[in-house]
């Protein structure tokens, strides 16, 4: 049977100027040229770098198959074709971050520390309607690793980002907004739970996070294992995996561990809070074999030293100590990260044919009057770390790398960073 043609004027292509697809106008190769070039089969908005391409009235007047430009075949055709250009993949719980400037009033009222993370329990429930309402709050894309996924060194669909919204106006938000960060994101939508809330109270230099997980808390390994999601999981090259998301899908984090350490990919793995050491601590060790870079700030390796009784307060040693276990894919070292606010970040790596080295970098200095909001920092410092890592940099420009974005995070409100933006430049 015939297939059936479309019109001339709806399956015509116009190029921009110097597109080599110019020269080949056989359907797959038109909408091959047309995905890498930006652009954008007809109806698909997904940014990418270059000028671009619509299926217009202009150029050639050739009939194609009605197939080629059904929905269903273009967005299984993006799937099958683009999964390639994300070589950085990150996975855990996606948030909206209802941020505002709180006061010691706020914390007592809902029992917060602040400078702390922790779950959300009922009687913190009424802390998000109360930052909205009474403090003016602002709406942020979070989740810590999804901050360090849209952090800004790397160029544009470089990064994809997995893990559980609801099926609402806030996981629309959280789209558009990493969409325009450039972050590609693949969420598991549940249609019964309302996206995952992340109550940030700023007092001064500090900031105490309560997370209501709702949503982000259902993730299912078999959205990860899906043909569609592991085509791009296969794809990447390095897989970065917060420690919040210990707290609800372990056995997608060890999927990605397994599927690291067999392709000799890069598994990182961030400690994310200190409640994750101390009451996760069997599912935290799970996951220790698989740490390629472990990366975490004082306050969380301090939490391990006491979880894991090493007997020992110095950052130092507790850094050692990470580097030093036991390791499943032996052809990688581990290097431990360890930051520490305005004191020297600590990395130990193990040295090949035995040993372990430990360097430490100075922090970038930063004037207190330019001091914003520590909120992200953290996670800042992970996204330009994890950049150079994903870039084959040097560990003395990661480090850099990291310093330099955290830097730029704190002179921001939130998990921010500041617009237009800024190109890196080495210390």
């Amino acid at each position: 049977m015939a297939r059936r043609a479309l019109s001339a004027s709806s399956t015509s292509v116009r190029f921009p100027p110097n597109c080599r697809g110019q020269a080949n106008h056989e359907p797959l190769k038109i909408i091959r040229c047309s995905l890498r070039c930006r652009g954008a089969l007809k109806g698909d908005s997904r940014p990418f770098e270059h000028p671009t391409v619509t299926f217009l009235h202009q150029h050639q007047q050739q009939q194609y198959p009605r197939f080629l430009f059904h929905p269903t075949y273009r967005k299984n055709f993006y799937k099958n074709n683009m999964a390639g250009q994300f070589e950085f993949l990150c996975l855990e719980n996606p948030l909206l971050d209802i941020q505002g400037v709180g006061d010691e009033k706020l914390l007592e009222k809902y029992g917060l520390k602040p400078n702390d993370a922790i779950l959300a329990e009922e009687k913190h429930m009424g802390l998000y309607e109360d930052l909205l309402q009474n403090y003016n709050a602002k709406l942020i894309a979070g989740g810590a690793a999804q901050n360090t996924a849209r952090g800004y060194i790397l160029p544009p669909n470089s990064a994809v980002y997995i893990g559980c919204v609801g099926k609402d106006k806030y996981a629309d938000t959280l789209t558009e907004t990493c969409k325009q960060a450039g972050l590609r994101t693949e969420y598991l939508h549940d249609e019964k739970v309302a996206t995952g809330r992340c109550g940030v109270v700023i007092t001064g230099h500090n900031r105490s996070m309560c997370t209501d997980l709702a949503a982000a808390n259902n993730y299912k390994l078999e959205h990860l294992k899906s043909p569609e999601i592991w085509k791009v999981v296969e794809q990447a090259k390095v897989y970065y995996v917060g420690g919040y998301h210990l707290t609800v899908c372990v056995p997608a984090i060890l999927a990605l561990g397994e599927e690291a350490a067999k392709e000799n990919k890069i598994f990182a793995f961030s400690l994310s809070a200190p409640f994750i050491a101390q009451f996760f601590k069997d599912q935290l060790d799970s996951t220790a074999p698989y740490w390629d870079y472990v990366i975490g700030n004082e306050t969380e390796a301090l939490a391990y030293a006491e979880g894991h009784s090493l007997g020992t307060t110095d950052i130092t040693e507790i850094a050692k100590a990470l580097a030093q276990l036991p390791k499943k894919n032996e052809k990688r070292q581990r290097y431990a990260v360890i930051t520490q606010g305005t004191d020297p970040t600590i990395v130990a790596f193990q040295k090949e044919g035995g040993g372990v080295e430990v360097k430490t970098y100075p922090v970038h200095q930063i004037a207190k009057g330019e001091i914003n909001d520590t909120n992200g920092a953290g996670d800042a410092f992970a996204g330009g770390f994890m950049a150079g890592v994903v870039q084959g940099k040097s560990l003395d420009t990661c480090v850099d790398l990291g310093q330099w974005l955290a830097k730029l995070s704190i002179k921001e409100l939130g998990p921010s960073y500041p617009f237009p933006k800024q190109t890196y430049t080495s210390s």
